[in-house]
């Protein structure tokens, strides 16, 4: 069994429009090379247009791509069998209005051949998940945008799924439908199962995801653990209660419930701190550990960095 869910290898997608009759090229998507493992909340970042949709169209083999290859579950993407192992939300999905809750989540479980009995055990299971079982006999077209998104995500996980594919999936919510939303998807990744959604809503990747790519104008640009992308290399941060000695006070020093905070460090500077920190009775060491970036800083360092080398501008 493959560890590799999601794998792409110089995924390449092509648009062409004519101007003045002229075939212009317009890279949506450029030698995109992704790997999202078993069990991962990965957490696929950037800004309008990046090309975060597009991806998901091929990943889903609802468009195809101009060059390059994708693979789930170590399956082309291409092969029919794999989509029983997928859940997928778009972007902007489309509900039937005159069907509830409850037959429209019955709609998808026969496109599975789920049996009656199961398939009714399993919406009972599906709704109670999503907070929706008090309104399993409520028509759609009476369900608010936060409702229609948790039903949504009930029907990509009605085939009991170990990949969900999540397209936007807060985009458009209020703060209480974006965290009802954020919390079901953390409840899937604790049982196991591997997320992947796009967003350009930094927050909702800081707050659930194990791993992010960002993407930018069509190439990934970034990739890793949260942990390990936020920080910064060789800077430390050093929490201490009591006297600094006098050599030390030049430091960035903040003062937070009688705690003195130390940050900026270099390593050198860590050591002759620690040196001198552990000679004295007047000082007790709190806490040591690595200055840290947002992820928002992360991300915009990223969006700068393409402005001054291709001239880029973020919708």
């Amino acid at each position: 069994m493959t560890s590799e869910i999601i794998k792409t290898e110089n995924l390449t997608k092509v648009y062409y429009r004519s101007s003045v009759g002229k075939k212009q090229e317009i890279e949506a998507v450029k030698d995109l090379n992704l790997l999202v493992n078993r069990g991962e909340i990965f957490g696929f970042l950037g800004p309008n247009g990046a090309g975060k949709s597009t991806t998901i169209k091929m990943l889903m083999n609802l468009i195809l791509p101009t060059s390059g290859k994708a693979f789930l579950f170590g399956q082309p993407v291409s092969q029919t069998s794999v989509r029983a192992g997928v859940g997928f939300l778009p972007e902007n999905p489309y509900f039937y209005d005159y069907l509830s809750a409850e037959e429209f989540l019955k709609l998808n479980a026969d496109l599975f051949d789920i049996p009656g009995k199961e398939a009714k055990k399993r919406i009972g299971e599906l709704l109670e998940f999503v907070g929706l079982t008090n309104f399993r006999k409520t028509k759609l077209k009476k369900f608010s945008k936060g409702m229609l998104q948790r039903i949504g995500l009930a029907q990509a996980l009605i085939n009991d799924p170990e990949l969900i594919v999540l397209d936007e999936p807060t985009s458009g919510l209020d703060p209480i439908g974006r965290k009802m939303v954020l919390d079901l998807i953390k409840t899937l990744g604790e049982r196991g199962k591997t997320v992947f959604f796009s967003t350009h809503i930094l927050n909702d990747v800081e707050s659930v995801c194990n791993r992010v790519g960002i993407i930018i104008k069509g190439r990934l640009r970034k990739t890793g653990n949260i942990k390990d992308l936020l920080e910064i290399e060789d800077k430390y941060r050093v929490v201490v209660e009591g006297v600094i000695p006098e050599d030390f006070r030049n430091f960035e020093v903040n003062q937070e419930d009688g705690q003195l905070i130390l940050t900026g460090l270099t390593e050198k500077e860590l050591r002759d701190l620690l040196s001198a920190l552990l000679s004295s009775s007047d000082v007790k060491i709190l806490e040591i550990s690595k200055e840290r970036k947002t992820l928002e800083q992360v991300f915009l360092e990223e969006v700068e960095k393409v402005k001054r080398e291709e001239g880029y501008e973020a919708d």
